[in-house]
């Protein structure tokens, strides 16, 4: 297979796609991304010249803040197709979760306290939904089938008169398989149940239409697409005149949904990331999928390998494996030179096996032997070459 062009890593040492690989490899794309040099350089500008509040409009400083502020929120609508107002600013993808979560459920418990999410979703939304089972709130938490999706049918069968939300991810933080959003969508639309939608690990890899989707509310992190850590937004549909409470008392901020001064720069950096994104699309995503092939083909090359989560409905940026093998077990542990991740980053302290291949049927011991691989602007092919290398000899 020939090799495809690779950009240069925001690290000071750049190579051509021909080279030798340069070490350590980074292979941890769906854990964080590193900043893209033209983000932190539009960032740069709003930390030591424009540095002004946005809610100072009175003068220049507060002014300029306030105009990058609205240029970044409509870049981040378009990437989704949404309305740049409604895009509401918060800290990450984990707090959009909990202001969607809670926000739907404390608004509207007096019409139903029924939600319905999956079994392997992030713990931002599994833990969010625990609490408000604690509150009084009633959960239906549903498990894909083999291959890591959700079967529509069985969701929709688990919503009752009293469901006022669901809650699916688009592309599993894990496994990267794509569940069937738009059907899910349709579903709640003629259901009268709101839909959120965690979208972390969807955001600049796919093409994303919340209108034609009929999602009413989507969580979005920067850090996931090349910005910076720290910052992210909720979207909430306009047209719906969705209930929400917020979670944080304070100034009123964000239509009084998230109190608190607008990190101008970060929220500068997240739009530009989301921009890069969309414009990049449609040619990063094929350059990935050349190198998943690549990447895929000589896995599957290696003794005892188990592909994890389908193998069509999926990101190309993200392949998570198992080994039947003897010498599998921590095997990222015996990858020195590479950066690759056993599960999911927020449990990788754990010696727990993944809830998520836990809830496709694996066993204990092949989800502790998996490995997450996730491919994104900076793998290059001579990466993918040296993983596969190294893995032959940690499997002899």
């Amino acid at each position: 297979m020939t090799d495809t062009l690779t950009p240069s890593r925001p690290q000071a040492s750049c190579r051509s796609p021909a080279s030798a690989p340069v070490l350590p490899i980074y292979l941890d794309y769906a854990a964080t991304t590193p900043v893209d040099p033209r983000v932190a350089q539009a960032m740069l500008e709003f930390m030591t010249e424009k540095f002004g509040n946005p809610a100072s409009t009175s003068h220049a400083f507060g002014q300029d803040a306030a105009f990058a502020v609205a240029r970044a929120r409509k870049q981040v609508a378009t990437l989704i197709g949404a309305a740049a107002g409604d895009i509401v600013w918060t800290s990450g993808a984990t707090e959009s979760n909990n202001l969607a979560l809670k926000g739907v459920a404390h608004a509207n418990r007096a019409r139903g306290r029924h939600l319905v999410t999956m079994t392997t979703e992030h713990k931002a939304v599994l833990d969010t939904m625990r609490r408000l089972e604690r509150e009084g709130f009633e959960v239906t938490y549903l498990a894909p089938q083999a291959n890591g999706l959700l079967d529509p049918a069985a969701f929709e069968a688990a919503l009752r008169p009293d469901t006022i939300l669901a809650s699916v991810m688009m592309v599993n933080n894990e496994i990267g398989v794509i569940q069937p959003i738009q059907a899910l969508g349709a579903i709640c639309r003629a259901r009268g149940v709101l839909l959120h939608v965690d979208a972390a690990q969807a955001a600049g890899k796919l093409a994303i239409d919340v209108q034609g989707l009929q999602v009413d509310l989507m969580s979005l992190s920067a850090h996931k697409l090349y910005g910076p850590k720290g910052i992210g937004a909720l979207y909430v549909r306009g047209d719906r005149e969705i209930a929400l409470e917020a979670q944080m008392d304070g100034g009123g901020h964000e239509k009084g949904l998230r109190s608190g001064t607008l990190a101008s720069h970060q929220i500068v950096g997240m739009g530009e990331a989301c921009e890069l994104a969309r414009l990049d699309l449609v040619q990063e995503t094929a350059r990935i999928k050349l190198l998943q092939q690549r990447l895929r083909a000589g896995l599957a090359a290696l003794p005892g390998v188990r592909f994890n989560g389908d193998l069509e409905q999926r990101i190309a940026h993200n392949l998570n494996v198992s080994f039947a093998h003897p010498a599998a077990d921590a095997l990222a542990d015996r990858l020195p030179d590479i950066a690759v991740s056993a599960g999911s980053a927020c449990n990788s302290a754990s010696s727990a096996p993944s809830y998520v291949l836990r809830a496709l049927g694996l066993s204990d011991a092949l989800a502790r032997s998996a490995l997450r691989i996730t491919l994104g602007r900076y793998t290059s092919a001579a990466d993918i070459d040296y993983l596969l290398q190294q893995l032959r000899l940690a499997l002899t």
